[in-house]
């Protein structure tokens, strides 16, 4: 007699194992930090964008975070819809699957990164060829990193944030079913 065995559950996985893609109670710390580095790159390219361009042109610390905020929610998003777009998805509905999943944890990270720039002595005087503003901006991604990953484990064990990402992303990663040549 054989033994009985389990069967995946709907959506292609075996109970409450998500191998990193999955939504709900089992979502791992895995899936989160690989959300919070994807927010993470989008932040950074804008957030770096705009601390560099306000730095240069001699704005106020307010409107250089501004823009820099600005630019990173757009670099963010753009990196979701990028993903989400070349899963077949209509550019409508990528751009609200965009800011379904990321607005959350790209406000915390813009909250945080900008705060601690913000609170490093001198960090936003120090100008572009500072070890200091780099050092600082550094650090700031780096509080903001931490900050958020719990963020996003929150939102993808709901089955919100890059939970919802995640299942455009399957489309385009599901293994193909290799045939052996006899």
């Amino acid at each position: 007699m054989t033994e009985p065995h389990e069967h995946p559950a709907p959506g292609g996985h075996a109970g409450d194992q998500h191998s990193g893609h999955g939504a709900g109670p089992g979502a791992s710390w895995r899936m989160a930090v690989q959300a919070t580095l994807h927010c993470l790159t989008g932040c950074a390219i804008g957030e770096v964008l705009g601390m560099v361009i306000g730095t240069a042109a001699g704005l106020s610390n307010g409107v250089t975070i501004a823009l820099a905020v600005v630019l990173a929610f757009i670099f963010g998003y753009a990196l979701t819809v990028r993903g989400v777009l070349r899963a077949g998805v209509p550019v409508r509905q990528a751009v609200k699957v965009a800011l379904a999943a990321d607005t959350l944890s790209i406000t915390v990270m813009e909250i945080v990164d900008n705060a601690v720039m913000v609170l490093v002595p001198g960090a936003m005087h120090a100008g572009l060829a500072s070890w200091l503003f780099w050092g600082a901006l550094a650090f700031a991604f780096a509080v903001a990193f931490v900050v958020t990953v719990p963020v996003n484990r929150w939102l993808i064990a709901r089955g919100k944030g890059h939970a919802v990402v995640h299942a455009y992303h399957r489309r385009l990663t599901r293994p193909r079913r290799r045939t052996t040549r006899r």
